[in-house]
């Protein structure tokens, strides 16, 4: 697991949002039916993810709770000195992105000033 996912172009998600690389490296790891750790971060995120739009498949059947998984993840990985630390700065990053997703789904949506 790399600290920064490599850039992946996916379909209707917005590349210029914070967090956008996590989110397309786990839409992308969810297409190919990899669980990763960006594809856990968007499991959690996926109920606000797809009422702002994003189309993704589920997950392959997991063992646990995806906010479990995603931590057992972060535990197991080599690169990660703090697995606490690193869980709650994913979920401030999948937060960002569903907040300025949704805010720009509601600019788009509200009509014109005339």
């Amino acid at each position: 697991m790399s600290k920064s996912p490599t850039p992946v172009a996916v379909p209707n998600i917005p590349g210029d949002l914070p967090g956008a690389d996590l989110v397309a490296a786990g839409v992308a790891a969810l297409h190919r039916g990899a669980v990763t750790v960006e594809a856990l971060l968007v499991t959690i995120g996926a109920p606000r993810l797809r009422d702002a739009g994003l189309q993704f498949p589920d997950p392959p059947p997991l063992e646990r709770a995806p906010e479990m998984a995603l931590y057992d993840a972060l535990c197991r990985a080599s690169d990660v000195d703090d697995p606490y630390g690193r869980y709650n700065s994913l979920l401030r990053r999948l937060v960002s992105f569903e907040r300025a997703l949704e805010q720009r789904n509601a600019r788009t949506r509200e009509p014109a000033a005339g």
